[in-house]
């Protein structure tokens, strides 16, 4: 069971650094991820079945125990989340080993395939940490692999967008060290389980302080508003899959450290007003600034942002049903929202424009194929909150949580999700509309581009059987709505009942 919980951390950095070593083969570099990745959500699954099963799962690491020692906790929240992150991270590998995105330009694969791995390496770690200061450890790993990524096939306009998001990311680690700093001095310790019973010691005052402080700082990571700014400069301007990746699970590991830090540090018995407003504010205003978009990736940049206001909406609720509703919220958008931008990848392929406008006009392509509309389809309406899809689901639990708890901060948040969930609905038929109903879905290429588009066509079997994958999985989520939501229930109830999870660092969890 140890090897379960630190593995997912282990064997991708062992792996990045084959990977380093392998830099001249290009196939042995993407056997190499794609077999350890797999690998990673084999023990992933094996994990959260083990952790459903038995409790929370931890590693003392070194031996060494609490508050001494560096300690790994899997527990419910933590496995279910791990899951998902690895499975979407090896459909987007396969995505981009079809596409061939990352290996375009020369030299292009060498650190793709090393950074990817760490990206994982660091979602892991984040999800996984039982400590303070592993989680900012985790935020660095993912701050230095992402900016790889980022900059791939560098242009002006790409580094530019790096720049952006390496500096916020800086900004919000130094608040993060900051916080650290501030929590050790008033209690003496950074373990998450021994935290829970000491900040519950301090005045209010300063309680309030270092929650607000710790709020954002990953609030800033999660790209709540206002702190949303970097977010649609910067992941707009990446390739397709890396877009995916990072819509997929770096604003989630910003969602999961404030979930995880709020409730296990500062419970509540009551609505947090502070949270609701955060949720309204971040659904309302990123939805708005989506549909003001043209083009389809900033699109679905600020629609990424609107819906973590929903994230949120459960958080701020703080009870077990809004909780169990966040986590199916978490779940369901990592899938859905990595699939629209890979599908919106597709899309830019195959019309030669970005611009909503310039597909409805014809583009400078043939346009996609039918498949590639049925699969958009089906991840829009699900984002729209369309039963019986999965975001229906996430969105119900939600509403039904909100009108079981009553008052003003849930009925504030159950209106802005309304109607940011009809807002959302209009954008995606926006792009619908430009991308597979307008004359871009007939309109023909010039002769001296029909070679080139019938090799794009041939080497994008791989791609649309990833984005065929991840539909695949948002439709087996709703289709296990039953299963699914007595896990996040439980998992839920893990976080607002914490003594499982502080019994099992305290005494080394199960074996």
């Amino acid at each position: 069971m140890n090897a379960l919980v630190s593995l997912p951390v282990l064997l991708p950095v062992l792996a990045a650094g084959l990977s380093l070593a392998l830099a001249r083969y290009t196939f042995a570099q993407r056997l190499v991820t794609v077999t350890v990745l797999s690998g990673v959500l084999a023990m992933a699954v094996a994990l959260l079945l083990a952790v459903e099963r038995d409790g929370p799962a931890v590693v003392h690491v070194g031996g060494w125990p609490p508050p001494i020692g560096i300690v790994l906790v899997a527990d419910l929240l933590s496995a279910l989340l791990l899951t998902i992150a690895v499975l979407v991270a090896l459909a987007v590998l396969l995505f981009s080993i079809g596409q061939n995105d990352a290996d375009r330009a020369e030299g292009a694969a060498f650190p793709f395939h090393p950074a990817y791995l760490l990206l994982v390496a660091g979602v892991a770690l984040a999800f996984l940490a039982g400590d303070l200061f592993n989680l900012y450890v985790a935020f660095e790993l993912l701050l230095a692999s992402s900016y790889v990524l980022i900059t791939l096939n560098s242009g002006e306009k790409r580094v530019r967008a790096g720049m952006t998001y390496v500096m916020t990311s800086l900004t919000s680690s130094l608040l993060f060290l900051t916080a650290i700093g501030l929590v050790y001095a008033a209690t003496g310790t950074v373990t998450l389980a021994e935290l829970a019973e000491r900040t519950a010691a301090l005045d209010d005052g300063l309680r309030t302080a270092l929650s607000l402080l710790l709020l954002l700082v990953f609030g800033l990571k999660a790209a709540v508003v206002p702190l949303h700014f970097w977010l649609p400069d910067s992941y707009p301007t990446a390739p397709a899959p890396i877009t995916a990746v990072f819509a997929a699970l770096l604003t989630k590991v910003g969602v999961y450290a404030m979930v995880r830090t709020q409730t296990l540090l500062f419970p509540r018995e009551d609505a947090w007003w502070v949270g609701a407003v955060i949720a309204a504010v971040t659904m309302l205003v990123g939805i708005l600034g989506a549909v003001a978009q043209d083009d389809i990736n900033r699109l679905l940049s600020f629609v990424l942002v609107s819906h973590v206001g929903f994230m949120l909406f459960g958080l701020a609720l703080f009870d077990v049903d809004g909780l169990s509703g966040t986590i199916l919220y978490i779940v369901h958008h990592i899938t859905v929202q990595a699939t629209l931008f890979l599908v919106a990848g597709l899309v830019v392929s195959a019309t030669g424009t970005a611009a909503l406008s310039r597909m409805e006009r014809g583009g400078t392509g043939r346009g996609p194929r039918p498949a590639v509309a049925v699969l958009f389809g089906l991840g829009a309406l699900s984002l729209a909150g369309i039963p019986p899809l999965s975001g229906f689901i996430a969105k119900f639990a939600l509403l039904r949580a909100a009108v079981g708890q009553g008052g003003a901060a849930a009925y504030l948040l159950s209106a802005a999700a309304l109607v940011t969930s009809l807002l959302t609905l209009y954008a995606m038929v926006r792009i619908w509309r430009a991308a597979f109903a307008g004359p871009a879905a007939g309109h023909d290429a010039p002769d001296g581009r029909r070679g080139q588009q019938r090799q794009r066509r041939r080497s994008s079997t791989l791609t649309v059987a990833a984005c065929v994958g991840m539909v695949v999985t948002g439709l087996s989520l709703a289709a296990g709505a039953g299963p699914l939501s007595q896990l996040s229930e439980r998992a839920a109830d893990g976080l607002v009942r914490t003594d499982d999870y502080r019994r099992a660092v305290f005494e080394g969890g199960h074996r």
